[in-house]
Order: C-alpha cells, then structure tokens, then sequence
C-alpha cells in the first residue's frame, strides 16, 4: 500500500514584521506569534543579524533592500498567502498575541481594518514628541475622512486581497496613514481596539527624535493631501458601507 501524505493546512493569518536591526527583540516577538500563524519577516537592511536570527527562530524572511517603513511592510504584504494579514512592529513595544480578537473581527465580518490603539505602560513607552505627533496626524485624518480614530498604531489586521485593492504606494512612514485613508474612502468598517504598549527595545528608526517625528507628520500630510480616488475598492465582501471606529 503506497504511503498517504498529508499537506499541512494552508495558514490562516499571515503576521508582516518590518525589521532593522532588531535582533535583540526578535525572540521575545516571535515568542508571541499565535499558534498555527506565519511570522513574515522583512528584513529592511540589517547590519546585527536579525534575518539569521528570524530564520533560525522558525521565521519566514523576505528582504527588501529600499529602505522604509512603507516598502518593508508593502514587501510583507506582497509576500503574504494567508487570507488575512496582521500587522505589527518588531521592537517588543506591542504584543503580536494581542492581534487575536482583531483577527476574529475581521474573520466575522465586523470589520473590515482592526487598529491596535496604544495605551503606554510605564515611563518612555511613548515620548512626548511622538504623541503629538500622533495627535496632529489622527485630527487631520478626522478632518480629511470623517474617522474618529485615536491613533494610527502599527498593531493591525485585515483580509489580504482587500489590502492589495488599496493599491498603496507610500513606502515611507506616510504607509500606515494612507492604508488608513484609502480604506475610509472605500467604505471600509475602521474599528479599534485599546492595546498596551511598552518601551520598545532599541533605538526608535522613525519616532525617537522630534526631527523623525516631524519628518512622519510631513510624510503623512502628504498622503492626507491626496484627493480621493473615487474608492479604489468596495467593503471587502460586499457593498459600501459607512464609517465609523469603535472607541
């Protein structure tokens, strides 16, 4: 009798982790992925061996050379097979495990993008210029889309096909934003959920100075200033629907 092979199942979620030089996190992050989930690692460029150290801990790495937070992540995506795609940054401040109810939020049709909405725990978790940062951006995205959201944390979940019909194109720090900004003038149901954030580990490559901090709110007022697309894709799995953000 010939032998049965069984394929393994397909992964459900997909999990894209943009990385540079984060090899002192990365176990304490990958640690935390979901069972039966896929870490997507994007090695962004690294000089400490985060991609050997990411392979070595059961992680599927993918390299992508331009240097951004908006071309690492959009690289990941591309890679992703899963049906939904999760979102989270590699420096230990935000837990992946914590993506579990955004996933099922998404999964149940009860909304279409899941945002992680960072509380701080304990002192230098989120600096001060970082935080006014994200005020500034969150009230000119209320301004531009209607959307009552709270922040635009990188923690994040939705089905894959239907990020791809966005057709992003920032690939700097303005690509959280304009996910964000696309998928409110498409009509997507934009949700959050409150979630702790610790003090990262590592220097921040973006937020940790009130000159990178300026220079993202620069990045994302641009993509505010986009005029809409006419809504480059419908509510994934059905009509167009409104706006709104859960507290």
């Amino acid at each position: 009798m010939n032998a049965v092979t069984i394929s393994p199942p397909p992964h459900d979620v997909d999990v894209v982790l943009p990385c540079l030089n984060e090899a002192e996190a990365l176990p304490w992050v990958l640690a935390r992925i979901p069972a039966g989930w896929r870490a997507v690692v994007v090695d962004n460029g690294s000089s400490d061996g985060s991609a050997e150290v990411a392979r070595a801990l059961g992680a599927t790495v993918v390299h992508e050379p331009r240097r951004g937070f908006g071309a690492a992540c959009h690289t990941g995506l591309s890679a992703a097979t899963a049906g939904t795609v999760c979102f989270c940054d590699c420096d230990a401040s935000l837990d992946p495990s914590l993506l579990e109810p955004f996933v099922r939020d998404v999964q149940a049709g009860v909304a279409d993008l899941v945002l992680g909405r960072r509380r701080p725990q304990g002192r230098g978790a989120w600096p001060a210029h970082a935080r006014a940062g994200n005020v500034a951006v969150t009230r000119m995205l209320r301004r531009r889309t209607g959307l009552r959201l709270h922040d635009l944390g990188p923690l994040r979940a939705a089905r894959r096909e239907a990020l791809l019909s966005l057709e992003l194109t920032d690939r700097r720090s303005g690509y959280p934003l304009q996910m964000v900004v696309r998928a409110a003038d498409a009509g997507w149901r934009v949700t959050e959920h409150d979630v702790p954030y610790r003090p990262r580990t590592g220097a921040s490559k973006v937020t940790g100075t009130w000159r990178g901090t300026w220079q993202a709110v620069r990045d994302m007022s641009r993509v505010l200033a986009e005029r809409p697309a006419g809504a480059p894709a419908g509510r994934p799995g059905g009509a167009r629907g409104g706006r709104r953000a859960v507290r």
